[in-house]
């Protein structure tokens, strides 16, 4: 079996991003994925301006606190005042352009009216609540690159410099099906044997979060025929084919001698818990070409964690996202963890305590769709590593992966 690592390797290593380009305003940019670096042609603040409601003035004809200067004008955000006459001050507001001859602003906290004029009760250096030219942005300057995965900050930004659009990459096409005749949808009634389908809106909302175009083939019987169509289907137009069961050994797992069939299985089996029969490869196009094709077992968790840890990076990189890896950070352990499996990397649900320390799920069963609502993220286990209270143990959170 492969090792965590090595397979998240192999399928990175695969991944290129989709080629088509489309120019989207900003107000649908949030969520894409930047096809190209984009440049200023602005400088931000275009002028210098002012940080602060007050009096803008030269800081040498402040000498003292107390000082009375006449107003000569007032110049609001969104004019341009005239040049400053020596011995005055410009009443000011915040985001105004500093006129010609001032050197800062006072707060109008830091002044009050007297007979002929404003007193300033602050001695102001020069620069003093004075925002410059280009500080924020320079034009020409790299504003947003290449593979950001665009949050408002970003839109926001790009908005600050101009921009209406941005290229950005097309959406990944995402084909989603499930194997097993025990499938039943919600709603339905439940026969004897028989369970409710919860991967399916589980995958399908993950991939859709992740600014995918999911379309769903729902359940498929479990017969070779069937499995091989459902691949022929869902090659047709999507980027990548995910499935849910029918990965492992058994006699009714048909996924692998299908793909086998009808394209190439790069990777199965991984040595990782929960998920080791987990399958990559690709499934020919009718027109030609071929559509990635991952593999996930049927299990609840087992299916969550390693859509999360595999096809969630895979899939960024398909969008173009330049950064893929998941923060981990290190946690003090505040359980012990005496199980641990002697060849396998360990996916241990946990939650976070007030105190700020890693508490175990007490039930770790790759079909316990509960410890996933009660855990804050996972812990990564090494194999064969045992963990005791006082530990340090790597953590990664569900709301980073889910973003």
């Amino acid at each position: 079996m492969l090792s965590y690592e090595q397979a998240l390797a192999e399928l990175l290593a695969a991944a290129r991003p989709v080629e088509e380009i489309r120019h989207v305003p900003l107000t649908a940019a949030a969520g894409r994925v930047l096809a190209a670096a984009q440049v200023s042609a602005v400088d931000v603040p275009p002028l210098d301006n002012s940080a602060m409601d007050g009096y803008a003035l030269r800081a040498a004809d402040v000498a003292a606190a107390g000082t009375c200067l006449p107003v000569s004008q007032r110049i609001p955000a969104g004019t341009v005042g005239t040049p400053l006459q020596p011995g005055t001050a410009a009443r000011i507001f915040t985001g105004a352009p500093i006129p010609a001859g001032a050197d800062a602003v006072v707060m109008q906290e830091r002044c009050e009216h007297g007979e002929g004029g404003v007193v300033i009760n602050h001695v102001p250096r020069p620069g003093e609540n004075v925002r410059r030219a280009g500080e924020d942005i320079t034009s020409g300057g790299e504003i947003l690159a290449a593979g950001t995965r665009l949050a408002p900050q970003h839109v926001a930004l790009a908005a600050s410099a101009g921009l209406p659009e941005l290229p950005v990459h097309r959406r990944v096409r995402v084909g989603l099906f499930f194997t097993g005749d025990e499938l039943v949808q919600p709603g339905e009634p439940l026969p004897p044997g028989a369970i409710y389908n919860s991967n399916r809106y589980a995958l399908r909302t993950l991939f859709e979060g992740l600014g995918c175009e999911v379309r769903d083939l729902g359940a498929v019987a479990d017969t070779l025929d069937a499995t091989r169509d459902a691949l022929r289907r869902a090659a047709e137009d999507n980027d990548l084919i995910v499935t849910s069961g029918g990965v492992s050994v058994g006699e009714e797992d048909h996924v692998k001698p299908a793909v086998e069939a009808e394209g190439r299985l790069a990777m199965w089996k991984i040595a990782i818990k929960p998920g080791k029969p987990l399958a990559f490869g690709a499934v020919r196009k009718p027109a030609g070409g071929e559509a990635w094709f991952i593999g996930l077992p049927g299990n609840p968790v087992a299916a969550f964690v390693t859509a999360l840890m595999f096809v969630r990076p895979f899939v960024l990189r398909l969008q173009g996202v330049a950064d893929v890896a998941p923060r981990v950070v290190e946690l003090r352990a505040d359980g012990e963890w005496n199980r641990p499996d002697p060849a396998r990397l360990e996916f241990l649900r946990a939650r976070i305590n007030a105190a700020g320390g890693v508490e175990f799920h007490a039930n770790q069963g790759s079909a316990v769709a509960t410890s996933l609502c009660a855990s804050d993220g996972l812990v990564i286990n090494p194999p064969g590593q045992k963990i005791a209270a006082g530990d340090r143990v790597r953590f990664v959170f569900f709301a980073e992966l889910l973003s």
